[in-house]
């Protein structure tokens, strides 16, 4: 390894989120303990991030921030390199953050009691998008078969179906099941989408974050009528570690829909992220390439650990390899507990301070989700803690 993956860091004292919701829970919790709950890395950056960052602001300039040509030629050559994804610069939308554009585009593109469509256990701000605005909510749950999840295509068409149904809210790669989605599943998805006129609101944030063996196809690449009711919602910030920076990339091929996107931003002001946001976006595209190749072995190799340890350890505790995403899936639903008592276990027994299945769905009772991306002696700390709590609940 060229980079340090192994440097445990204590961001206790930081303003970090997932720490202090760790202290929250246990404010006598002695250090040295990770939280692996909020998808923030616990990585050292790139050190050409930070040397990057370091040279901008020795320019002093820390003004309001617009994104010049530079970045909109790092995002487009970014897109276009490691996906296969071919954009305009004018398609470019600039938010801070994926979630407040899910808000926007709901907003914008529907009215009072719409119904989204989304597939649980899926990312919990999804439901707070539809809900806190007053849109109908409607589940098309995926289907688990021992752990592999699919689309239910016949219950998401019937859905689909119903002129009361305007969007489709997508997950891809999903968070939290840590699906790739083939381009055949994606196809059937697009043809159900057009024949009944449905918006597309991909959610892609993960769509770097590709275990090896997979590949992630962009979704609305798939057809270039679905592209034209497709808003594909990119950002820099899970890939390189970049969320308290607040700036996403959301691209819009067709123009109209553009519009009234752009319009709904501007009617709330929310359209400005800082000039240091940009600045890293595009140096994480330009120059850190490598560094995420390195990162990605690191979290697989998490993976297979935590795999392994389950099945060689507690084999009625299913932790399935992932495709996507840095965020294990793990199914507890053999210790048969009470999901508010499974989460007092992890916190206080284990100390663990995973997320919680629950928050993802009633589909995701019994289950914790467990980010991956951190030192591997953080991941054995972690797993030794729940194997005594674990032989001590068996006792």
């Amino acid at each position: 390894m060229i980079y340090d993956f192994e440097t445990v860091l204590d961001r206790r004292d930081l303003g970090s989120a997932k720490w202090k919701e760790m202290e929250g829970k246990n404010p006598k919790l002695e250090k040295g303990i990770v939280p692996l709950s909020v998808a923030d890395m616990e990585f050292k950056h790139p050190a050409k991030l930070i040397d990057g960052i370091k040279k901008f602001l020795d320019r002093d300039f820390l003004g309001y921030g617009l994104p010049n040509r530079s970045y909109y030629e790092a995002v487009i050559s970014f897109m276009e390199e490691e996906h296969n994804f071919p954009i305009e610069k004018d398609w470019i939308i600039n938010t801070p953050g994926v979630v407040p554009a899910i808000f926007n585009a709901i907003r914008t593109l529907t009215n009072i009691g719409d119904g989204v469509i989304i597939m649980p256990p899926v990312y919990h701000p999804f439901s707070f998008a539809i809900e806190r605005q007053n849109r109908k909510l409607v589940r098309c749950p995926l289907i688990n078969k021992e752990g592999h999840y699919e689309i239910d295509f016949n219950l998401f068409e019937n859905l689909a179906k119903d002129p009361a149904n305007k969007i489709l809210l997508f997950c891809s790669p999903h968070n939290p099941v840590g699906r790739v989605w083939t381009k055949e599943e994606l196809a059937r998805l697009a043809e159900i989408i057009k024949a009944n006129d449905l918006f597309l609101l991909s959610d892609e944030i993960h769509f770097d974050l590709i275990m090896p063996g997979f590949s992630h196809t962009v979704f609305q690449t798939i057809d270039e009528d679905l592209a034209d009711r497709t808003i594909t919602m990119t950002a820099p910030t899970k890939t390189f570690n970049l969320a308290g920076l607040s700036v996403s990339n959301i691209i819009i091929k067709n123009k109209a829909l553009r519009e009234k996107f752009t319009s709904g931003l501007d009617g709330i002001s929310l359209k400005t992220t800082s000039s240091i946001a940009y600045k890293a976006c595009e140096i994480a595209y330009n120059e850190c390439r490598d560094w995420l190749r390195e990162c990605i072995e690191v979290i697989d190799e998490n993976q297979r650990y935590v795999h392994k340890f389950f099945k060689e350890r507690h084999p009625r505790i299913k932790a399935n390899l992932i495709e996507g995403t840095y965020l294990d899936w793990i199914d507890f639903r053999a210790l048969e507990m009470d999901p508010r008592n499974l989460e007092d276990f992890m916190t206080e027994k284990a100390k663990l301070f995973l997320d919680e299945g629950y928050i993802f769905g009633v589909e995701g009772e019994g289950f914790e989700r467990i980010n991956l991306a951190a030192p591997r002696s953080v991941i054995i700390d972690a797993m030794d803690r729940l194997d005594m709590a674990l032989d001590n609940l068996e006792k």
